[in-house]
C-alpha cells in the first residue's frame, strides 16, 4: 500500500514498505516497535480497545519467528494458552480446514492450528492487522528516543520518520526501546546466589546436545578448531556474560516437486566444519534426524531446529549481538547464515559425508514456496535470548516451579525451562565440550503484570512483552511464542487502559486489566487449568480456616461495593472491592457471633496486589473500645495469608465487630473476611 498521511493514525490501516521519510511526525495513541507475535499482538488488542496502533518494524515482515519458520509450536500444556494467543493457533486451524477440507491430511497434520507452514502464519497475522486497522511501517530500525523525565515521547527511526505515542510497547527480541529509554536490564546467566536459583550460572553437567563420543577440538598444531572457543569450564553455578545460541528454524522438505537444492553459501570453506567431519569419521552411522530435528508440518514440510553436539546452532557465533550496533548485528546475522547453509551444504556435498548419510540428506531440500522474497532461507533469525528487562518485579526459578500464582497474573507459560548451550569449548583432555544446555520440566504458572513494567522512575509509559524482567533460568520457559502472544495481549489492553485513564502503565486499574483479559478469553490461573496441572483451589473454605468466620457475604455494607473473583485466593464465592474511588463513603462491617468472651486474634483476610491500598482504615470494636488501624492490602502475602490486626478482648455474642473504611485511601479496598481466633 501506499503510505497515507501521517498526522494520526486513528482508523488507518497501513502497511509499508521502505517509504519515503515523513516531513510530520506520525501520532498514535499506542506504538510498538517489533512486529514479532507478540507486537503484532499488542498493537491489535490496542486497537480492539479503540486506541490508535502502529506498529514500527526494523525488518520486512510480520510475525517474527513465527512466520519465520518456527511452526512446531512450543506449547507445553495447550490449556494454558487462552486469549488472542489461542485465537492465533484457531485461525490457523480454520484456514487449513477452508483450504484443504475438515478430514484432509494437513487438518491432521496442523494438530489443531499448533503447527503451520510459515506462509500461512504471515498470512494469518496480516489478516489481523487488517482487521484492527493496525498500520506496520517496515525498514525502520530504531534510531532515537526522545524522552520528557522519564517518560518517552516520541521514537525516530534510524531514516528519520518520528513516532509520537501516549504508551509504547517494546516487542523486539533485542529489547533496543526498553535499552535506549534508558530502563535497566542484563544479558547472560546470573549465578546461583543472586536469586537462589539452582540451575543458575555456569552447567557442571549438560547431558541433552552433548557430544556422545570424545571428538578432539585442536589441530596439530595445538589450536582450536573453527566453532570452538578459548576459555575453561569454570565453577559450576558463576555467572557470566554469555547468552544461548541462536539459529534459523528451516522450512525443508523431501518432496521433490518442491525441493529446492541446499545452497553452497558465499565464502563457503569446509574447513569450517573440521569438528563434524571428525564427528562423523568417529561415528558414521549417523542418520539426519541424530543431526538435525525435522518436525512435520502441512504440506510435506518440515520446522526443523537443533538437535545433537554439532547441529543448526551455531555455538558461540551470538556472544556480542545483544549489545551490538545495527552494522555489527547484520554481520553477526550474515554470519550465521553462512554457518547455516554450509552445515547443510557440508552434510549435503562433502566427500567426507558417509555414503548412507549422503543419501539420507539427498532426499531433502529447502522448501521452494517458502521464504520466496528471501531465497527461500528464513527471514527470522531465532534470537533466542538477549536483553532481559530489571522491572518491577524479576521472575525467577522459584516463580516458575513454586510460587506459581501471582495475584497481578495476566498469563500462563508452561513449557520446560529450556536454554541451548551458550559455549563449545575444550576439556582437559582436547575434546570438544557443550556448556550451557539445561532443559528442566515445569508446571503451568502465572506471569505477573509487573515482569512486563519498567519501575516507574525509569520509564512510566513503556510496556515490554518481550524480553520481560526475568532471570536467565525463568526466561528459559517465558521465551515461547505462545506466551509472548498471551503477554502482547495484556500490554495491549494495559496500554489501552493506561491512555483512557492518563496514567502510567504501572498505575492501571489491574482489576479492569484482570476482567478485560478474562473476557477475552485469557487463562490466568494454573487453578483454571483441568487435571494434576491446576495448583489447587482458589476459595478457601471458611469452615476449614478455624475460629470464627465472617465473609464479605455475611457482613453489613454500605456505599458502593463491586464484587470479584479476579484475584486469588480468597475466602468463599469472591471478595468486594471499592473500585479504586476511596471518598469514605464505602464502608463494611464484620460481626462476629462469639461463643465465649475472651481475647482473640483478629486477621483481615485480603488479596494482596499492585492495585491495592496501602493505607486502608480499618476499626476494631472490641471489649477495650475502638481502634482504628491502617493497613497495606498491597503488600503481598504468602499462599494467602491474612493480614494480622492484633490481639483483642472481646465479649461472647455479637457486640463486637470489624469495619473496613475506604476514607483518605490510595488505592483499592478490598474485603474480604475477617477471622477471630482464640487466643492462647
Amino acid at each position: 500500500m501506499n503510505r497515507p498521511g501521517w498526522p494520526s493514525l486513528v482508523g488507518l490501516a497501513l502497511i509499508a514498505a521502505g517509504p519515503a521519510r515523513s516531513a510530520e511526525p506520525l501520532r498514535a495513541d499506542v506504538v510498538v516497535y517489533g512486529a514479532s507475535a507478540g507486537g503484532v499482538v499488542a498493537a491489535v488488542s490496542a486497537a480492539r480497545e479503540g486506541k490508535s496502533a502502529v506498529i514500527v518494524e526494523p525488518g520486512r515482515h510480520v510475525g517474527g519467528m513465527v512466520s519465520g519458520g518456527l511452526g512446531a509450536t512450543d506449547a507445553g500444556n495447550r490449556s494454558a494458552v487462552g486469549g488472542v494467543s489461542r485465537e492465533f493457533f484457531r485461525r490457523v486451524h480454520r484456514h487449513y480446514v477452508a483450504t484443504y477440507g475438515a478430514g484432509s491430511p494437513q487438518v491432521e497434520d496442523c494438530s489443531d492450528g499448533f503447527r503451520f507452514e510459515p506462509h500461512v502464519a504471515d498470512r494469518v497475522f496480516r489478516a489481523m492487522l487488517d482487521e484492527a486497522r493496525v498500520g506496520v511501517v517496515f525498514d525502520s530500525p530504531l534510531g532515537r528516543v526522545e524522552k520528557d523525565g522519564p517518560r518517552i515521547v516520541s521514537i525516530a527511526t534510524a531514516r528519520g520518520d518520528v513516532f509520537i505515542g501516549k504508551v509504547f510497547v517494546d516487542a523486539s527480541y533485542e529489547g533496543d526501546l526498553m535499552a535506549r529509554a534508558g530502563v535497566k536490564y542484563a544479558v547472560g546467566r546470573e549465578g546461583r546466589d543472586q536469586y537462589g536459583e539452582s540451575i543458575a550460572g555456569v552447567q557442571a553437567q549438560s547431558p541433552a546436545h552433548q557430544w556422545p563420543v570424545a571428538v578432539p577440538a585442536l589441530d596439530a598444531a595445538g589450536n582450536r578448531l573453527p566453532g570452538v572457543q578459548a576459555g575453561e569450564v569454570g565453577v559450576a553455578g558463576s555467572g557470566d556474560g554469555e547468552t544461548q545460541a541462536y539459529n534459523f528454524r528451516l522450512c525443508m522438505t523431501d518432496r521433490p516437486d518442491n525441493r529446492s537444492p541446499f545452497p553452497r553459501p558465499a565464502g563457503y570453506d569446509p574447513a569450517r566444519f573440521e569438528l563434524l567431519a571428525r564427528y562423523l569419521a568417529i561415528k558414521p552411522d549417523l542418520k539426519v534426524g541424530q543431526l538435525m530435528n525435522p518436525v512435520r508440518m502441512p504440506n510435506g514440510k518440515t520446522d526443523t531446529n537443533n538437535n545433537g553436539p554439532f547441529s543448526t546452532d551455531h555455538i558461540g557465533g551470538n556472544r556480542d549481538y545483544p549489545e551490538a550496533d545495527d552494522a555489527r548485528r547484520r554481520a553477526i546475522r550474515d554470519d550465521h547464515v553462512a554457518y547455516g547453509q554450509g552445515f547443510l551444504y557440508f552434510l549435503a556435498n562433502d566427500p567426507r559425508v558417509p555414503g548412507p548419510l549422503h543419501d539420507e540428506m539427498a532426499r531433502w531440500g529447502l522448501a521452494r514456496d517458502e521464504f520466496v522474497d528471501t531465497d527461500r532461507w528464513p527471514h527470522q533469525l531465532y534470537v533466542r535470548e538477549a536483553r532481559r528487562m530489571l522491572g518491577a518485579y524479576v521472575m525467577t526459578q522459584a516463580d516458575i516451579m513454586d510460587d506459581r500464582i501471582k495475584v497481578d497474573s495476566v498469563g500462563l507459560g508452561s513449557y520446560n525451562t529450556d536454554s541451548h548451550h551458550v559455549r563449545r569449548i575444550v576439556r582437559a583432555d582436547g575434546s570438544a565440550l557443550n556448556e550451557g544446555d539445561f532443559q528442566v520440566r515445569v508446571r503451568p504458572y502465572a506471569i505477573p503484570y509487573r515482569s512486563l513494567t519498567p519501575l516507574p522512575s525509569e520509564c512510566p509509559n513503556l510496556l515490554v512483552p518481550v524480553c520481560v524482567s526475568a532471570s536467565h533460568v525463568a526466561y528459559g520457559t517465558i521465551r515461547m511464542e505462545p506466551v509472548y502472544m498471551i503477554l502482547g495481549q495484556a500490554c495491549g489492553v494495559a496500554a489501552a487502559l493506561a491512555v483512557d485513564e492518563g496514567v502510567p502503565v504501572q498505575a492501571i486499574p489491574f482489576e479492569r486489566l484482570c476482567s478485560k483479559l478474562a473476557g477475552q478469553g485469557a487463562v490466568l490461573s494454573p487453578e483454571e487449568l483441568p487435571g494434576a496441572d491446576a495448583a489447587g483451589a482458589r476459595r478457601l473454605d471458611p469452615a476449614g480456616l478455624g475460629g470464627v468466620v465472617v465473609d464479605d457475604a455475611r457482613a453489613t455494607r454500605s456505599g458502593d461495593w463491586e464484587a470479584s473473583t479476579a484475584v486469588g485466593p480468597f475466602v468463599g464465592e469472591g471478595y468486594l472491592h471499592d473500585g479504586g474511588r476511596g471518598g469514605g463513603k464505602a464502608r463494611i462491617r464484620f460481626a462476629p457471633d462469639l461463643p465465649r468472651a475472651g481475647r482473640y486474634e483478629v486477621r483481615l483476610f485480603s488479596t494482596p496486589n499492585p492495585n491495592r491500598a496501602t493505607n486502608t482504615p480499618v476499626m476494631i470494636r472490641s471489649a477495650d473500645g475502638e481502634r482504628t488501624i491502617r493497613v497495606d492490602q498491597r503488600r503481598p502475602s504468602a499462599g494467602g495469608a491474612p493480614i494480622v490486626l492484633g490481639v483483642y478482648a472481646f465479649d461472647a455474642g455479637d457486640t463486637g465487630w470489624v469495619e473496613v473504611g475506604t476514607e483518605g485511601t490510595d488505592g483499592h479496598v478490598i474485603a474480604d473476611a475477617v477471622q477471630f481466633v482464640p487466643a492462647p
